[in-house]
């Protein structure tokens, strides 16, 4: 998982992303403030976990932006952790909270390795 790590270091300051990890599973919880489920695409790719949300802006009428803080796009690539697969993955958003649950590949359980005398 060190290059997930790695990757959360680079991400642009005003994304929040949290990782846990249990036994069968990883999950992601990102912040994506106004964003609903229509808004939000996860897809994982050659070992990446693509995530992109839009989130629409409304200038009232009579107002123009002169200053802009908070992109509307956000466009994040993650590396997917080697133990972990897309396949029945799950995603919610719940009040602009992405929770992303990643399930560990079986084949990737520890394993003891016996070592032999000669």
């Amino acid at each position: 998982m060190s290059a997930l790590r790695r990757a959360l270091r680079d991400l642009p300051e005003p994304v929040y992303v949290d990782v846990l990890e249990s036994e069968n599973a990883y999950r992601m919880v990102v912040d994506l403030p106004g964003v609903t489920p229509e808004m939000v695409t996860v897809d994982i790719v050659d070992g990446r976990i693509e995530i992109e949300a839009q989130r629409p802006k409304e200038v009232p009428e009579g107002f123009t932006y002169r200053s802009e803080t908070r992109d509307p796009i956000l466009d994040v690539e993650l590396p997917l952790p080697e133990d972990a697969t897309g396949t029945d993955a799950e995603a919610l958003v719940d009040r602009g909270i992405l929770t992303l649950t990643l399930p560990k590949t079986e084949d990737a359980a520890e394993t003891v390795i016996p070592i032999e005398d000669r």
